[in-house]
């Protein structure tokens, strides 16, 4: 029975590919999103380009999922800093969403989220950068007045 799944398991076992070995501290960076969306034709406007008001309202939800990385809080939007589109986003884009927390405040968080659109028609997995912004967060009580964003983190070290 031992040689019959010993057989058996070498039939289904590939050997894995080498993976490139690197010095250390030369990884490459590996950046995930905030989020990542899928724009569908409600999405566009009368040229078939995506309307720029859906773009901002995915940048203003992916600066919030970064804030709430850094506390756990009630965040509302104070300021969205200039946004100015690079390029358009097409209906059938799949828009990558990156974030980095940039300061914190003792209310307030700075969040600087980056655009890119991954195109599926023509130009098939090209990447382009869409645009950026830096999105003013401040962190607010049950009532709506600012609080302390980090007040919430005390007692919670080891």
């Amino acid at each position: 029975m031992a040689a019959l799944f010993s057989a058996a398991r070498g039939a289904f076992h590939k050997p894995r590919p080498s993976l490139p070995r690197y010095a250390l501290g030369s990884m490459p960076e590996v950046r995930v999103p905030a989020i990542k969306v899928l724009l569908l034709p409600k999405d566009t406007n009368a040229y078939g380009t995506i309307f720029g008001g859906v773009i901002l309202s995915h940048i203003d939800l992916a600066s919030a999922v970064e804030a709430r990385k850094v506390a756990p809080r009630r965040f509302v939007t104070k300021a969205m800093r200039e946004v100015e589109f690079h390029e358009p986003v097409f209906l059938g884009d799949i828009v990558s969403f990156y974030t980095q927390t940039l300061r914190v405040g003792r209310t307030s968080i700075t969040v600087k989220v980056s655009v890119e659109a991954e195109r599926w028609g023509a130009g098939r997995g090209e990447k382009v950068k869409v645009t950026e912004a830096e999105v003013v967060l401040v962190a607010v009580d049950d009532k709506g007045h600012p609080t302390p964003v980090l007040e919430a983190m005390e007692g919670l070290s080891p």
